[in-house]
């Protein structure tokens, strides 16, 4: 149906919402009424990002890790706190990145959850040779692009500090951000200089949260 005479009308977007790289929503938007496409957008969001940490405003640009060496990033590290997830809300999360023969990364993600063991497998790539500290990252159940995965910090040995981004419309964004280890648990202090580091990259991580790592290793 053709628009009246003097009406406004979006021109059709695609607009992906990324949830840290382990689940994704699409909402494609034709030939709208100006007036009321944000605010229909709006309840469409609302009840996707409840468990989100959404701010206004674009994404931040924060700096990542320089000369960034994916040969000591693979391995296992283990969460030890986060901003919250929906998609993630059990305990002794960990992760393990291994290269594939094709040159992509193998993403595999096990998580305790009801006092049942789950696991998720994804893929990440280097979207970019000169920053690849910028990497991008899908995951099975989903068919949207690759979600931010940044590398912000890293020692390689120790801790890693990750964070992903996506905007909304320019107008307001949801975003992730993750304390990494290489054992189940850091130095206080450890951490705190880590939640500075993300504060001192425009990162809001007030609401960050502990993930408990511990009665991992027992059997199931």
């Amino acid at each position: 149906m053709c628009p009246a005479a003097g009406q406004k009308t979006a021109e059709s977007y695609s607009y992906a919402f990324c949830t840290g790289g382990c689940a994704q929503f699409q909402v494609n938007i034709t030939q709208v009424k100006m007036r009321t496409s944000f605010s229909h957008l709006l309840l469409w969001l609302l009840p996707v990002i409840g468990a989100q940490v959404a701010h206004w405003g674009p994404c931040p640009e924060p700096a990542v890790q320089q000369n960034f060496n994916l040969e000591k990033y693979l391995g296992k590290w283990y969460e030890i706190a986060k901003l919250p997830a929906q998609f993630e809300k059990g305990r002794c999360i960990e992760v393990n990145y291994s290269i594939r023969a094709d040159g992509t990364i193998e993403v595999y993600g096990t998580e305790i959850l009801k006092e049942e063991l789950r696991s998720v497998e994804g893929t990440a790539v280097v979207e970019d040779i000169s920053e690849p500290a910028k990497m991008g990252v899908t995951f099975s159940y989903t068919v949207t692009p690759y979600s931010p995965y940044w590398v912000l910090s890293t020692d390689y040995q120790h801790s890693a500090l990750v964070y992903s981004c996506t905007d909304i419309l320019r107008l307001f964004h949801v975003d992730f951000a993750w304390i990494l280890s290489r054992t189940r648990s850091l130095p206080p202090d450890t951490i705190r200089k880590a939640k500075d580091l993300f504060t001192n990259s425009s990162i809001d991580v007030s609401k960050m949260i502990m993930t408990q790592q511990q009665g991992c290793d027992k059997d199931l």
